[in-house]
Order: structure tokens, then C-alpha cells, then sequence
């Protein structure tokens, strides 16, 4: 690490500030030129803490960065995990986009685990559909703590990989009942197909993204757990969502997913 510990909390506390007011501010890349990945995961998860101990509680867990799509928009070969809180879903589909800094959509195939992934040695894409109780269409609502985006690796690692709300779809597919790999996505805004994707394009394997996440996320102490919902990262790339806007999923075997911003 090359942040001193008082650097840590600043960032933290600046991150924490603008997830507040919906201020967002300079990129930590630039104020902490210095950081590097530990000491971005350090930020991260002193936000965690903070989060639970005012009674918070994690959800799941998401890896981002994973489909070439959003990579090359941000600039990075290498994703990214962070924390979802239950206060993060938005069950009833709509979102207040006041509430959000600069909120954009992304759509994903999620992983509901029915055990912990906290096996020893390496975890296998085998080892995740072992685990997992049921499959689920999602959309991820992005947002950055960042003004403007401009933000590089440790940037959006700080900022809790970017998080900001996500919301799942009602058909829920056990693996044996699902070609994960080859599950196709068209991705539309206010009734317009923008973009689509399929499931190779997360890393070749959606599987595999959630066996990274588990094993990177060993690393710094955290592990999957049982109940918990794993975002398993972009189909396609993320659009951006204002006031109005309506987003839909419609997945080959998950059926569609959709939220609302008013």
C-alpha cells in the first residue's frame, strides 16, 4: 500500500460524502496520484464498515469490468468486485433519479448462492454452479462518486466498483435448466434496442466471473455466502439512464428484467 492510513479515511470520507449529497468529486487518481489497488480496496471497504455499522446489510456482491464492451469504456483490461446492500435493490422497478449522481444501466445474469463459496484452494467455474441455488435475469444501475466518469482502475475500486442500485427479474433457472454461455440479451431504452450481448461475453463464462470474484475476494478477507445475489458482470455496455428513461432486459431463457427512473 502507498496511501498513509489518515489518506485512506480522506478518500473514504470524500467517496462517502458524495454518495450523500450526489456531489460528485475530483478523481482519487488525481488528489491520491500515489494509490494503488490495496490501498484502493482499503477505501472500499472502510465504506463497507461504515455501511454496517449503521445497520446496513450486504446482499451480495458484484464483479465489473468483465465484457470488452466496458473495459475499453473505462480504459482497463482487469475487473473489479464490490458490495451490494439490500437497500441497493430496487424491488418496486423504479428508481428517483434525483437520488443517483450519474446513474447508467447495464445488464447482467445474476448467481444465487445456496452455500458459501468458502472451499480452500482454487474456485472453479465448476465449483460456482455446484453452489448456486438459481440463476436470475438483472439489471445493474452503475453510478459514480466521480464527476463525469473520468475515472481509472482504482477510482471505481475505491468507490465500491462503481455500485449504485441493481434489480432482479421474476424467472428463476436452476443451472441444469440454463445454457449459461450461450443465453442471449437484447438490451432496450424507452422501447429502442440499443445494444444485446450473450453469455461468453463476461469473460467466456459467467460461471468463471463469479469463480474470479470468490477467489480475488479470499484475498482481502471476504468470501460468497449463501443467500447472496453475485452481479456477474455487463453483458453489454451501460447506457446512460435520466428522468423518464425505461430500460429493459429480454433474455433467450431468463425472460426480461426493466426499471424506471422518475
Amino acid at each position: 500500500m502507498a496511501l498513509a492510513p489518515a489518506e485512506i479515511v480522506a478518500a473514504a470520507d470524500a467517496l462517502d460524502a458524495a454518495s450523500r449529497t450526489c456531489v460528485p468529486i475530483e478523481k482519487l487518481t488525481v488528489t491520491y496520484p500515489a494509490i494503488d489497488v490495496d490501498d484502493a480496496y482499503a477505501v472500499q471497504m472502510r465504506n463497507v464498515e461504515r455501511a454496517l455499522a449503521v445497520g446496513r446489510k450486504i446482499s451480495g456482491k458484484k464483479i465489473g469490468l468483465t465484457s470488452k464492451p466496458m473495459q475499453d469504456m473505462f480504459g482497463v483490461t482487469t475487473p473489479d468486485f464490490g458490495h451490494l446492500f439490500s437497500d441497493m435493490e430496487a424491488a418496486g422497478e423504479r428508481i428517483e433519479r434525483a437520488t443517483m449522481v450519474q446513474p447508467k444501466v447495464e445488464a447482467e445474469i445474476a448467481f444465487v448462492l445456496a452455500r458459501d463459496l468458502d472451499m480452500a484452494g482454487e474456485i472453479t467455474a465448476a465449483d460456482v454452479l455446484a453452489a448456486t441455488d438459481y440463476v436470475v435475469a438483472a439489471l445493474e444501475i452503475v453510478d459514480s462518486r466521480i464527476g463525469n466518469w473520468k475515472i481509472g482502475y482504482c477510482d471505481t475500486v475505491s468507490d465500491n466498483a462503481s455500485s449504485g442500485r441493481y434489480v432482479l427479474g421474476r424467472v428463476r433457472k436452476k443451472i441444469a435448466e440454463i445454457d449459461l454461455k450461450a443465453e442471449v440479451m437484447d438490451f432496450s431504452l424507452n422501447d429502442e434496442r440499443k445494444n444485446g450481448g450473450k453469455g461468453t461475453d463476461v469473460l467466456g463464462d459467467p460461471a468463471y466471473c463469479v469463480a474470479w470474484l470468490a477467489n480475488s475476494m479470499r484475498k482481502y478477507g471476504t468470501m460468497l455466502k449463501k443467500g447472496e445475489v453475485i452481479l456477474s458482470g455487463a453483458l453489454s455496455a451501460a447506457i446512460s439512464a435520466g428522468k423518464g428513461d425505461r430500460f429493459r432486459a429480454d433474455y433467450s431463457t431468463l425472460g426480461s428484467v426493466e426499471i424506471a427512473f422518475y
